[in-house]
């Protein structure tokens, strides 16, 4: 019991005896003496806060005056005189002393690796989860795992949400090509050109098919034609086309794909966002090359975008590729030269100065 609580109660005993020795008319005066003072003091406060050590006596004495005599001698109601004795005796029987302690908490690390583990794998239940924790060294309860996810907002795998498009187009990305047009205006004669532009989703690897003014549906399937020609044996890994509804894509069109059991996907109408990573190929092609050269004619197009291309699949690097580009495959970059005097740093121009390439002199 804190010092506080047992100081007042020892002061309350040694005033007691005191009280018994007093003559009875002494005692009866005082008595009624108080209970007026109590009923005055009841008309001013609307409410008496008392102290723990208040309530312990308060309670005691109750054992010793009638029932009925409750009301008019506390300033509270009986309810509240039994649940303060209640608690009286809860605190001499309570054995929290000698309790053992219960199972420890989860440690935080432990909470945040299983959220990640349902987050990452959709199709995860809480035992595979379990299980898989053990592999790592953490022994834990399947039950404890369901009870973490449970308090994490996250539902069981079968009616988890399935895979995000994030990881759907990363997993598929290998089997996705993507075509789109491009317009080119010339500086000259104000004369507009169509380019026909494909990627691939997997290396980022760009492709021009091929540039004109007047862009038919016979032109545009015949560049399908010499793109699958160029493109070989890689179009056996191929699986989706993605293309707007444009309609210089005709049916012959999406035959040529078709012949090699490429399936065409269709994006909605003004959804740029639907093919995505060919809209920031051509957005790349604008902002780094056309829109800083005067385009005179259509073989200069061509020769521009030619040049360009090549450099966009052989050296930029890419964010999406670790930067390397597309035609690195997945072979590092060399390792940086600690003497930049023994080991020199050669810049190589392209389209007359406009870009530049910087690679380690042999």
């Amino acid at each position: 019991m804190p010092f506080p609580i047992l100081a007042e109660l020892l002061r309350n005993l040694i005033t007691t005896p005191a009280a018994v020795l007093r003559s009875r008319a002494a005692k009866d005066a005082e008595v009624l003496a108080l209970r007026h003072e109590n009923a005055v003091l009841r008309r001013q406060i609307a409410r008496v806060r008392y102290e723990p050590a208040d309530r312990i006596w308060l309670a005691a004495l109750s054992r010793l005056i009638p029932r009925d005599r409750w009301r008019q001698v506390f300033a509270v109601t009986p309810t509240t005189l039994l649940a303060w004795h209640r608690r009286l005796i809860a605190r001499k029987w309570t054995y929290t002393a000698g309790r053992r302690p219960g199972r420890p908490a989860t440690a935080a690390t432990v909470r945040q690796l299983i959220i990640r583990l349902a987050r990452e794998n959709s199709t995860w239940g809480h035992r595979r989860m379990q299980g898989e924790l053990a592999r790592l060294g953490y022994c834990i309860a399947p039950s404890t795992v369901w009870e973490i996810l449970h308090a994490a907002g996250i539902d069981p795998a079968p009616q988890r949400s399935g895979p995000t498009w994030r990881q759907f187009l990363n997993a598929q990305a290998h089997t996705i090509i993507a075509a789109d047009f491009l317009h080119v205006d010339c500086a000259i004669t104000l004369k507009r050109l169509y380019a026909l532009i494909f990627i691939e989703h997997d290396t980022r690897r760009l492709h021009l098919a091929g540039i004109t003014a007047r862009p038919t549906a016979q032109w545009t399937t015949q560049q399908a034609r010499n793109l699958a020609m160029s493109l070989d044996q890689r179009m056996d890994s191929l699986r989706f086309l993605i293309r707007d509804c444009d309609r210089k894509y005709t049916d012959t069109f999406d035959a040529v794909f078709e012949a090699d059991a490429i399936e065409i996907l269709l994006t909605p109408p003004r959804a740029p966002r639907a093919n995505a990573i060919c809209e920031r190929g051509v957005g790349t092609l604008r902002r780094e090359v056309l829109d800083r050269v005067l385009i005179i004619n259509q073989a200069h197009a061509h020769t521009v975008l030619t040049q360009y291309i090549r450099h966009y699949n052989e050296h930029r690097p890419h964010q999406a590729r670790q930067q390397l580009p597309p035609n690195s495959g997945h072979t590092p970059p060399p390792h940086p030269a600690d003497d930049l005097q023994a080991h020199r740093i050669r810049r190589k121009s392209i389209l007359g100065g406009l870009i530049n390439e910087y690679h380690q002199a042999a």
